[in-house]
């Protein structure tokens, strides 16, 4: 349903004289931060185990095919990099990232100013990354690293889906320019 919405073009592709009809892969359509900024347009939503964009688009617009929807309101590339990881999978990546999962990744200290807390369980932005010998500093594993960053990738924006039709409508608009 995505790619079918772009335009086609004909395209060499061994340089021989011999065009084939392709999709125009290339077009990309991004998300205006205005959109993006205006909380009334959009939910926040908390991926849960083993949830895929599909899986998270058919619960939220009753359409697996809005997968798209999905990735584009979160910026979504690359389905294993920028989605978060299930359980396995997780255990099997950080396994094979670090030869010591458990050991220290970095330190960190609460900042003395400004933000203190965090809004949440898995926000650390009140946290600074210091030199071990800063008083205070206690270490951060690897495996607890790499966890905070799947949590921040389970915590997306779904668009509101009384706005889909006029999200997919201007996007249909944007695409084929």
């Amino acid at each position: 349903m995505y790619f079918n919405k772009f335009p086609k073009l004909l395209y060499d592709i061994k340089n021989d004289g011999n065009y084939n009809l392709v999709t125009d892969i290339f077009r990309r359509i991004k998300v205006r931060s205005k959109i993006k900024d205006n909380i009334s347009l959009y939910d926040k939503y908390d991926v849960g185990e083993g949830e895929s964009p599909e899986t998270v688009a058919f619960k939220m617009y009753g359409d697996t095919n809005y997968f798209w929807v999905v990735c584009l309101m979160n910026n979504i590339v690359n389905r294993f990099y920028d989605w978060p990881l299930d359980e396995y999978v997780f255990q099997q990546y950080v396994a094979d990232k670090y030869s010591n999962p458990e050991g220290i990744h970095h330190y960190e200290i609460t900042q003395s100013s400004g933000k203190q807390t965090g809004d949440g369980p898995s926000d650390y932005t009140h946290k600074l990354e210091v030199n071990s010998d800063t008083p205070g500093a206690q270490s951060v594993s690897n495996i607890e690293y790499e966890r905070r960053l799947q949590d921040e990738k389970r915590q997306i924006h779904i668009l509101a889906p009384s706005y889909l039709k006029v999200f997919e409508n201007e996007f249909n608009k944007l695409v084929v320019r």
